[in-house]
């Protein structure tokens, strides 16, 4: 999928040059724009016969550049050149939709009786985008380290020195116009092949994560621990968390405190480790509570496949202890159904059960378009699309649900929305897993509690009354049962 990406985004690239570079038929169809003297952009001019076709043309090249940059997988460190590329493309955009009033060099009785705004926006936008274009070059050609890159930096600046010289002079404007504007689609060509040769190894690409660029946690080899084998890295960092090996060659990013029986929490939808904390400081008084974030959430890598119920009960098996001790399992929402089949596949492994404002479980029929788009969520994620979207909504987002700020800014990471955007798009499929799953295999005769709030569903009590659970209603309404009564929920697990 990754590769793909690449692809996607080369040809937008490559559209971009093809739209931009219009004007060179132009020079036929508008034979009142002077080819030596006038400004390309001429052509786009109110005036011109042609005028809305090239306006069009230069406002879908800018969209196609910023589509580009937008499907771009991260690297590390090249975000400056890309922005400023973005840059670009959103002035080139700009000045298609603010054009000329009339051929400024080409037509001497121009600007005769003034300029509309339209008319210095188009002045404006294109220094603009001149200086954006040249940035990108030089940032992206230092970080490459391409000969090829550096010659068409070169030129290209050559280019606009020449075009600032002739205007000055009032001789031979159009000319460098055309040389700068031909260098800079050559560049853009240039960058499309760039991306189809390079190599999108994960040691490349930034995995949005915090413990480095590359998304790896720098820490010594670990030991072996937990069901199947799970790997622990030790030592673990400052605030006790820890990386563990689970299925689909993912890292999942746990935090282990207290000391007895094991208590382990996984959390709602698009749910983080630090949403526990008043639960966990509780519990972990008398217990040794685990929790974890899914991929793509808190700090966890990027997952390399959707979310399906059965990877979710193994990441569960890999995070519980070793037989025969036992784990009470504490989830909330969606995870819920997780747990539940955790409890039916492997009750041997279990202690006890509490379930926190589960989702109600419908049998609706899966839908192939939701698993094409959740194929390709996970690469989606490690784009600076995804990550222009995380950090312009994600905190305040994220405030707006939970009432509380994000302070490790994992909000902020472009894998957080895709991953989010995964598990929903995969609710249906997991649905119907444990839908098959209650039909074929028993719950285990272990204690359960659901808890909800005074707004609940009524299949959340159909849930404890086809559990054998105690159903605790709590006198508060909303999603955000962790957070507003975490006491709650520590006495459902000491219980």
């Amino acid at each position: 999928m990754e590769r793909r990406l690449y692809v996607f985004a080369a040809c937008a690239f490559i559209m971009a040059a093809v739209l931009g570079s219009a004007w060179i038929t132009g020079q036929f169809t508008t034979p009142a724009v002077d080819r030596t003297h006038g400004y390309v952009s001429e052509l786009a001019a109110r005036d011109q016969p042609w005028s809305r076709l090239f306006r069009v043309g230069d406002a879908l090249s800018g969209l196609a550049c910023v589509l580009g940059v937008l499907l771009v997988p991260r690297v590390a460190r090249e975000w400056p050149g890309w922005l400023a590329l973005a840059a670009f493309g959103v002035f080139t955009s700009l000045g298609g939709l603010f054009p000329l009033d009339c051929a400024t060099l080409s037509d001497p009785a121009c600007g005769g009786s003034g300029t509309s705004l339209s008319h210095l926006l188009h002045a404006l936008t294109g220094a603009s985008g001149t200086l954006a274009v040249l940035a990108a070059m030089a940032l992206l050609g230092a970080r490459w380290r391409s000969w090829l890159s550096w010659v068409l930096t070169w030129l290209s600046l050559v280019a606009t020195l020449l075009l600032v010289i002739a205007l000055i002079a009032g001789h031979g404007a159009g000319l460098a116009h055309r040389a700068q504007l031909t260098v800079i689609a050559f560049w853009l060509v240039y960058v499309a092949l760039h991306l189809l040769v390079a190599d999108p190894s994960p040691a490349l690409v930034t995995g949005d994560d915090p413990y480095g660029e590359d998304g790896c946690l720098r820490v010594a080899p670990g030991r072996m621990g937990g069901v199947g084998g799970a790997r622990v890295l030790a030592p673990p960092p400052p605030d006790a968390a820890a990386r563990v090996q689970v299925p689909h060659h993912t890292e999942t990013h746990a935090v282990e405190e207290g000391a007895g029986p094991a208590v382990l929490i996984t959390a709602g939808p698009g749910g983080a480790w630090f949403h526990w904390d008043a639960v966990a400081g509780l519990l972990a008084r008398s217990r040794r509570v685990v929790r974890f974030d899914r991929p793509g959430l808190g700090r966890s890598a990027r997952p390399v496949a959707p979310p399906t119920l059965y990877a979710e009960v193994a990441r569960l098996v890999a995070l519980a202890p070793a037989h025969p001790e036992r784990v009470t399992l504490v989830a909330h929402g969606v995870a819920c159904w997780h747990a539940e089949a955790f409890a039916r596949l492997h009750p041997l492994c279990l202690a006890g059960l509490v379930l926190v404002d589960p989702a109600c479980v419908v049998g609706r029929r899966p839908l192939a378009a939701a698993r094409t788009a959740g194929r390709w969520l996970p690469v989606l994620g490690g784009t600076w699309g995804a990550a222009v979207v995380a950090r312009l909504a994600g905190p305040a987002a994220h405030r707006l649900l939970t009432g509380r700020p994000d302070p490790s800014g994992v909000y902020t990471m472009g894998k957080v929305p895709a991953a989010m955007a995964g598990e929903w798009l995969a609710r249906r499929d997991m649905a119907a897993d444990l839908l098959l799953l209650r039909a074929g295999k028993p719950f285990p005769a272990v204690p359960v509690t659901v808890i909800s709030g005074d707004d609940a569903d009524a299949c959340q009590a159909r849930l404890a009354t086809a559990l054998g659970a105690a159903h605790v209603r709590l006198p508060v309404a909303g999603r955000r049962l962790p957070l507003r009564a975490p006491q709650a929920i520590a006495d459902a697990v000491n219980a």
